[in-house]
């Protein structure tokens, strides 16, 4: 909160028209089941950025990231109307990003590498919960545009209490992204069995910090309007096209698969 206070009053002192685009992300809608203490089950309510948007920018203080949206949803308005602000909000982010850093996301690489470690996969409850998807490069393209559309001086993006976008490329089901590790990675030996077990909130938080939020809350959205405005449409594979290598990776990772040049090297040395 601190730093999104002083980045704002920063640009306010400028005294210059300029934009701020803030990353927040979509655990920001996870509030009902925190507050219900409820993991791996499915809820209906599906946010959107269009008609809905209202009730995305009014959302519960307790949300996650909601402190640090109402500093910049507050930012036009902090600045005298200096400041234009938009919130990108991602859910869950997959896919090798394209920068010289980290090429590595979060929620369902760890989620691979648990069932990989513990040699077995699992549910959170039922595993009946739903989360959004975006490929890294797919959100990148939604900074493109809304920058694109900042140095424009007919730039159609909406910006301060309308400028907020989702960046989805559709939903999926926890258990199924849980299924669908737990049988490629005993079909390729990783694993010695395509059956799961279940786990509750202090077991998925004991296979990774938060883990019974990452990977059992719902996180439902629709992002309509960066393509209404933008003209953005997701263009790369979804996550479950891109599971075998996002396992392979994090076998790597774990020392549990070698390499071309390793598998090599075994057979000379053994011929």
């Amino acid at each position: 909160m601190d730093s999104a206070e002083a980045l704002v009053a920063g640009l306010a002192l400028s005294g210059k028209k300029t934009h701020l685009i803030h990353t927040s992300g979509t655990g920001v809608l996870t509030f009902a089941d925190f507050e219900a203490n409820t993991y791996g089950i499915k809820r209906d309510k599906v946010y959107n950025d269009w008609d809905g948007i209202g009730e995305v920018i009014s959302l519960p203080d307790a949300a996650l990231h909601r402190k640090v949206d109402k500093i910049i949803l507050g930012a036009n308005a902090a600045s005298a109307g200096t400041v234009n602000t938009a919130i990108v909000c991602p859910p869950c982010i997959y896919g090798p990003g394209r920068g010289p850093d980290n090429q590595r996301s979060i929620q369902v690489y760890d989620y691979a590498k648990a069932t990989l470690m513990r040699n077995k996969g699992f549910l959170v409850g039922t595993g009946a919960n739903i989360w959004t998807q975006i490929h890294i490069q797919d959100l990148s393209a939604v900074y493109l545009a809304l920058v694109t559309a900042a140095l424009s001086s007919y730039g159609d993006a909406t910006w301060n209490d309308q400028g907020y976008y989702f960046a989805e490329n559709g939903e999926f089901v926890w258990g199924d992204v849980a299924r669908g590790i737990a049988q490629y990675a005993f079909d390729k030996n990783l694993i010695n069995s395509n059956e799961l077990d279940t786990v509750d909130k202090d077991g998925a938080d004991q296979l990774r910090a938060a883990g019974s939020y990452q990977w059992g809350t719902n996180s439902r959205c629709k992002s309509i309007r960066a393509n209404k405005l933008l003209g953005w449409k997701p263009m790369h594979k979804s996550v479950f096209d891109l599971l075998p290598n996002i396992i392979q990776a994090e076998a790597q990772a774990l020392g549990r698969l070698q390499t071309h040049a390793e598998e090599a090297a075994e057979g000379r040395i053994m011929r």
